[in-house]
């Protein structure tokens, strides 16, 4: 980037105009008498004849070169730096039996509640930047399936293991909960934010769930919960006698337990019935969960009028020099 300290002494310019209107107009030309010119006439004209403009011509470069340098050309180097406040995300996911209810479609085919969830994070997962994102599974135990981490090729990597079952039948949303609480609550940053995740009713651990969120409000740790599934009794697919079968069952989602942690730690509660609402949910919890980015432009400016200078200055001495010498005039 080149820019001008003073470009207003770019008007000095105007002094080349004035200076050649001088040389060919001004007072003097063309006032030495001779009683004739036929004598002159016939002399032979030298061949630096065509050089005689040569002193006015170096007097402008002269003042242009001059005048640049004043202006003070600069080049400048810009250099970014930016400054991300991040936020911390615990994804706790249900992987219980109940999980395994075929009410979600995606595409078109139907599959099981898990699998669709799988599918909601990984986007979720992808349109994060900046922010440092771990995981919690939990069914009849709750444990930590990816720590905080920045590499989400590592965090996609143990989604994609997650499996219905690798926690227990049951349901331990307290266990959970405090499990996330206790990987967030001694970081410094910020933001600290669960989203829990689950379709069911806390049926087992040795934590409830209120004591679990009143854990969480203690820390400054929103909590976004999630209850998906749909109303009335929702398809299994089982072994019988006769093959595999559809089996259909209700399934209790205690969705006032799941409002009550959201309301204790300054989040909000959800309810997911089929994929796109699931998918909207985490959409709306991306944007609600924005990455503070600030952006500081830092500019190093270096002189560049040296040429510039040393260049009118070479061509003023060749011009004094060529005018008192060579290419003298008669007064």
């Amino acid at each position: 980037m080149i820019r001008f300290e003073d470009p207003w002494l770019f008007s000095f310019l105007a002094l080349i105009p004035l200076m050649l209107y001088y040389h060919w107009k001004g007072p003097g030309k063309n006032s030495i008498r001779f009683s004739s010119l036929d004598t002159i006439k016939q002399l032979k004209q030298p061949r630096i004849i065509f050089l005689r403009h040569l002193p006015v011509a170096l007097r402008c470069l002269v003042i242009m070169l001059l005048v640049t340098a004043m202006a003070r050309p600069q080049a400048g180097i810009t250099s970014t730096e930016v400054l991300t406040e991040g936020i911390d995300i615990m994804l706790c996911l249900d992987t219980s039996g109940t999980m395994q209810a075929l009410d979600f479609t995606w595409k078109g085919e139907r599959q099981n509640r898990l699998q669709v969830v799988k599918r909601v994070v990984n986007d979720f997962i992808k349109g994060r930047k900046n922010d440092r994102i771990g995981m919690v599974v939990f069914g009849a135990e709750a444990f930590t399936q990816c720590p905080l981490t920045l590499d989400y090729g590592v965090l996609l990597s143990f989604l994609d293991r997650v499996e219905i079952g690798m926690a227990g039948d049951t349901t331990a949303i307290g266990s959970a909960l405090a499990t996330c609480v206790k990987r967030l609550k001694d970081l410094k940053e910020k933001s600290k934010v669960v989203i829990l995740l689950t379709d069911g009713r806390n049926n087992a651990g040795s934590i409830d769930p209120e004591t679990a969120a009143g854990m969480a409000r203690t820390f400054a740790i929103k909590v976004y919960t999630v209850g998906v599934g749909t109303e009335g009794e929702v398809p299994f697919l089982a072994d019988t006698i006769f093959g595999k079968r559809y089996v259909y069952q209700r399934v209790d989602l205690d969705e006032a337990i799941l409002k009550k942690i959201a309301a204790t730690t300054g989040g909000t509660y959800f309810k997911a019935t089929n994929t796109e609402a699931l998918a909207e949910i985490y959409r709306q919890i991306d944007q609600m969960e924005k990455t503070t980015i600030e952006t500081k432009e830092y500019t190093e400016y270096k002189e560049l009028f040296h040429p510039f200078l040393l260049g009118g200055l070479a061509l003023l001495l060749l011009e004094v020099v060529l005018a008192n010498t060579r290419l003298r005039r008669i007064p």
